[in-house]
């Protein structure tokens, strides 16, 4: 408890959970239909060659990847092992030389100002430790350094996605939604201190299923958030928790061929080291 009655949330023991959910299903499949949002992201930071770079909670690699291909000299840093392995695997596949290495986002194994160039793409606002993760990316990139982030937003499709998870699996008393680090107010707060600039762009990354049965059938079998709540409910909770998601699809879905084509809103950020 808080001075003032406010319960603390035990940060080390949801931190292993959401190792175990995201290790759960094989996240790097979700995260191939998200590729473009690691170029556009590498695109807006100007990334030099030869430029040190950090990508914090890579996953399978995607933005460390980009990152690679403008010739940056690339860490990619998480704390699910099998995602680091298929970053190696997709790194050998294109020549590319990155460091892979495993670590927490809220204390980075690494030097004060070691990096020109720290990105995260829905990533790092999974910590939950919020402020202690702002904290490492700006102590580890250097001053004059770039941060550059894509997160999701609460308004957008995937946002909701999380609400109604949290709806159904509720977290743990006293944890910040991670979809805050998709509005300028709670970027101003986290990195404030630390930048001299900070420019936040709303763009989409588009999801694509062939059926809302595909994509659904897809999140169960993938994606450790939905395989976890699913396992959690009872069988009455299950349908209605499906249900909820199908009626979100239906709502935000532009294709009109059966098929499913969502633009889901995510934040652009990049911020210059002060």
């Amino acid at each position: 408890m808080t001075s003032d009655g406010a319960e603390v949330p035990d940060l080390g023991a949801i931190k292993r959970r959401q190792q175990e959910t995201w290790a759960d299903g094989d996240f790097s499949v979700i995260a191939a239909r998200q590729i473009l949002v690691g170029e556009l992201l590498c695109e807006a930071m100007d990334i030099h060659p030869g430029e040190t770079v950090l990508d914090v909670a890579t996953g399978s690699g995607n933005a460390a990847l980009a990152a690679a291909r403008r010739g940056g000299r690339v860490t990619g840093l998480d704390f699910v092992p099998a995602l680091l392995a298929r970053g190696e695997e997709r790194a050998r596949a294109e020549r590319l030389s990155i460091i892979f290495c495993e670590g927490d986002a809220e204390h980075l194994p690494f030097d004060e100002g070691a990096f020109d160039v720290v990105l995260s793409t829905f990533g790092v606002m999974f910590a939950p430790d919020q402020e202690g993760a702002a904290r490492e990316l700006l102590r580890v990139c250097r001053p004059g350094g770039k941060i550059g982030l894509a997160n999701w937003t609460p308004g957008g499709f995937t946002g909701q996605v999380f609400a109604i998870n949290a709806r159904y699996v509720p977290p743990p008393v006293g944890l910040r939604p991670a979809v805050l680090w998709g509005t300028q107010a709670r970027l101003e707060e986290l990195l404030g201190p630390g930048i001299v600039s900070l420019r936040a762009q709303p763009r989409h990354a588009t999801i694509r299923a062939a059926s809302e049965e595909t994509w659904m059938e897809g999140r169960r079998k993938y994606f450790g958030p939905t395989r976890q709540a699913f396992a959690t409910l009872d069988h009455a909770q299950r349908v209605a928790y499906e249900r909820d998601l199908l009626a979100l699809i239906r709502r935000h879905n532009r294709a009109n061929d059966g098929t499913v084509i969502i633009p889901s809103e995510y934040l652009e950020v990049v911020a210059f080291r002060r």
